[in-house]
């Protein structure tokens, strides 16, 4: 088979249309975009990328060209799971998380859409394929939206064909969350699917009472209410506050999902591609949730987690985010009546406008 050649890596500063603001992450006024392409010894490649909300692109960027590159650069890149147990163990070491999980991530799915592109595939088919409908939702970061705003976003997001939604909470005062998501609700319809995210704001104590105040308007899920490492927190919260919890945009490995979900401590877990250790990792996690009974759903990257929700049977939504990826790639994800749908092009069927991304090189 043929072997690695090259790992081309571009580090770029992607502004956003907006000003987006949650609870802890702040103001984001552009996102860090890193990519990895793979290049093997006929010439076909494969590309994936990471993303952060501002900071330690520079890093990510110089471990996937100073480290991984000289790894596997001629290894046989039909061979993902030897490459990925190679790299996590070589990187071990100085890494386990944070930017080298990024890094990792990005090279796995670029070694995961060549794969799927030399043997002719679309990359959700190749990952076993259960449908190519995926329930879909929009995914927005409105913490700081006046209310009469954040319902024309809603309107904006309904006439784009989404038929749920999320929105943000975590402001100073519980009352402002409470009063928020009542207008959402009214302004949805009873069975309306609607979520809400916390982005890690409060202590376990908080997050059980804003879930018992939350939960007369029958949300889909409350999401990260509080730091990701608090295993036995998230446990307590799921179990006295009353909602479906989601969590795990911000855990790294498979062993931190089975913590979490082995302890109670979530009912929707929720891995992120770009940083979870690519789509190998993806993959076992959302298997890990299967064999407990429980859904999947994903974090960012949604032209890429299409793919792998349409892969698995026990999936539940594809959060679809806004953050301007859009504008840099040849045809973005499609949604219909709130599915959104998985390509058939070979890969994962991601192309870069390289030139337009050049303007904007980090």
């Amino acid at each position: 088979m043929p072997s690695i050649q090259s790992v081309t890596t571009g580090f770029f500063r992607v502004p956003l249309p907006e000003v987006l603001t949650d609870s802890m992450h702040g103001i984001m006024r552009d996102f860090e975009l890193v990519t990895a392409v793979v290049r093997d010894a006929e010439g076909a490649e494969g590309t994936g990328y990471t993303f952060t909300v501002g900071r330690n692109g520079g890093a990510i960027a110089n471990i996937i060209a100073s480290e991984m590159t000289g790894i596997i650069v001629g290894l046989d890149a039909d061979l993902i799971e030897a490459i990925w147990n190679r790299l996590w163990w070589e990187t071990h070491y100085g890494g386990r998380g944070g930017p080298t999980v990024l890094a990792l991530s990005a090279v796995d799915m670029a070694l995961w859409d060549l794969k799927a592109r030399r043997l002719s595939q679309p990359l959700w088919k190749l990952l076993g394929g259960f449908s190519d409908r995926v329930p879909c939702y929009a995914g927005g970061i409105d913490l700081e939206l006046p209310l009469p705003q954040l319902l024309a976003q809603t309107d904006r997001n309904l006439a784009r064909g989404f038929r749920a939604i999320k929105m943000k909470v975590g402001r100073k005062r519980l009352s402002e969350d409470v009063e928020r998501v009542a207008a959402m609700r009214k302004h949805l319809g009873q069975d309306f699917p609607l979520m809400v995210d916390a982005n890690m704001k409060w202590t376990v104590d908080e997050a059980v009472r804003a879930a018992r105040a939350l939960a007369p308007y029958d949300l889909t899920w409350l999401e990260e209410p509080i730091s990701p490492d608090d295993v036995a927190g998230h446990a307590r919260v799921v179990r006295e506050g009353g909602l479906p919890i989601a969590a795990g945009e911000n855990l790294r490995t498979l062993w931190d999902f089975r913590h979490l979900v082995a302890s109670g401590g979530v009912t929707y877990p929720e891995p992120d591609v770009t940083n979870c250790g690519g789509i190998t990792n993806f993959m076992k996690i959302a298997h890990l949730a299967e064999s407990f009974n429980l859904p999947v759903t994903s974090h960012g990257a949604h032209d890429v987690t299409v793919h792998l929700l349409a892969a698995a049977p026990n999936r539940s939504y594809l959060e679809a985010h806004g953050f301007g990826l859009d504008r840099y790639i040849a045809e973005p994800l499609r949604i219909e009546e709130g599915l959104a749908i998985a390509p058939s092009t070979l890969g994962h069927g991601i192309t870069f406008d390289w030139k337009a991304l050049a303007r904007i090189r980090a």
